[in-house]
């Protein structure tokens, strides 16, 4: 990809924000675009990375047998009067609404009616149970208190999964399934994750978890005991029973040991049981031919909120000061940025030479082709754009050398240029 092409700002950075400077670079440049508190549009290199996220955890959950569907982002309000819910996201203030003549509609803030009312239509009987389905898209809540950018939006991408089994048993076995799907989706993201006993707020349920990182970014604070890796937010100490509710859903019993954590919640799973199923008519005809409810779980993970902290995560500082980012080489859409000095005519011939080769061979390459752009310009904007390396085609070039340079460390190794095509290819793989 040419770099004239992905609408980058380049720019002397204004005073970045202390508690997320990435993210405040990337408005600042051009990757993201804040329309209103809480409301943003992607650039070309954050929009990739986020279909890189998606296909990880679509991947991942279909090996662990879930099934990928659509719901729609409109929902009418009648489904929500079912649950019972509508009052409680009304007179919070979350729900987007369109009230017209001909029906009262909402903009999805999760989507547990939405999927009863699909499901109830075709799981019958208990020959179509259990199954999961999941989808990966847009939600929206009317957060009072958006912050940290992509954090805490009121617009943000999720994934949220619910699974429909004849009994506790089977509730049971799928959240350990998704439970076990969640460690593998974010160790392919490189994020260490700790499983939180937690509160299940307005989605409600007997028992959730939430997937914590720790991180000095995050609003949540969690208890962790760093022995036994067992942790709970903060949250549940507000709980009269809460030391009984710790024992009795998460084997929490001793309390002495513990430390405080602030942590960022990328993921959430909660043990429903018959909540929406008994107040929606989610009914099942069961091998004993008698009627019952849909025994549910749901599972979520906030893919922006994923994606901001793979990108605050990504910082490189020099002497504690921002010098830019290099996302990690599994998840960066583009593995190399080309420099070239305009007025060489010939290196410039000869980097889009390179350019042209290791694109047909799957190397995913930013060329910086803008005219009007300084050679210190482009190196600079090589740290903004987050690719892991940079290959500047200047003077090394007379003596058939290149020198490849880590974006991250600041290591630089010089490969002759016969071994330059095949370097590349096995730095794309990560065999470096």
């Amino acid at each position: 990809m040419k770099v004239s092409s992905i609408g980058l700002i380049s720019k002397k950075l204004e005073k970045l924000d202390e508690q997320f400077p990435v993210q405040d670079m990337l408005v600042q440049t051009g990757q993201l675009y804040q329309y209103t508190s809480g409301i943003y549009a992607f650039g070309h290199i954050p929009f990739l990375l986020e279909k890189k996220i998606n296909q990880i955890i679509c991947e991942t959950l279909t090996k662990h047998g879930a099934s990928e569907l659509s719901l729609p982002l409109l929902q009418p309000e009648q489904i929500w009067e079912e649950s019972g819910r509508l009052k409680h996201y009304v007179d919070g203030g979350v729900m987007f609404r369109s009230l017209t003549k001909n029906g009262n509609y909402c903009l999805a803030p999760t989507a547990e009616e939405a999927v009863v009312a699909y499901a109830r239509a075709r799981l019958k009987t208990y020959k179509h149970l259990p199954v999961n389905y999941f989808q990966i898209g847009a939600k929206f809540r009317n957060e009072i208190r958006a912050r940290g950018f992509l954090l805490r939006g009121k617009s943000f991408d999720m994934m949220d999964a619910y699974s429909f089994g004849r009994n506790k048993a089977e509730l049971e076995k799928e959240y350990q399934n998704m439970r076990d799907a969640y460690f593998e989706i974010f160790k392919k993201l490189g994020i260490p994750v700790i499983p939180v006993g937690a509160d299940s707020g307005a989605i409600g349920g007997a028992k959730s978890e939430e997937f914590m990182t720790i991180s000095d970014i995050g609003e949540d604070v969690v208890y962790y005991d760093e022995i036994s890796g067992k942790a709970f937010n903060s949250e549940l100490l507000e709980r009269n029973d809460w030391q009984q509710y710790l024992s009795e859903n998460y084997g929490i019993n001793n309390f002495d040991k513990l430390s405080q954590k602030r942590t960022v919640e990328l993921g959430h799973i909660f043990q429903l049981g018959d909540k929406y199923s008994s107040t929606m008519n989610g009914y099942f005809v069961d091998d004993d031919g008698k009627q019952k409810p849909y025994v549910m779980g749901c599972y979520g993970i906030g893919v922006s909120r994923t994606l901001a902290l793979i990108y605050e995560n990504s910082i490189i500082k020099k002497d504690g000061k921002f010098e830019g980012i290099a996302l990690p080489v599994e998840l960066s859409p583009y593995t190399f940025y080309f420099v070239t000095k305009n007025d060489d005519e010939s290196k410039t011939e000869y980097a889009e030479k390179i350019y042209n080769k290791l694109q047909e061979q799957g190397v995913s390459i930013l060329f910086d082709d803008r005219k009007d752009a300084s050679i210190g310009m482009k190196i600079k904007d090589s740290k903004i754009c987050g690719t892991p390396y940079t290959v500047v085609f200047g003077r090394s070039l007379d003596d058939e050398i290149l020198e490849i340079e880590d974006n991250k460390t600041g290591e630089k190794r010089q490969i002759i240029l016969e071994d330059f095509v095949d370097c590349c290819k096995e730095v794309a793989k990560k065999k470096l």
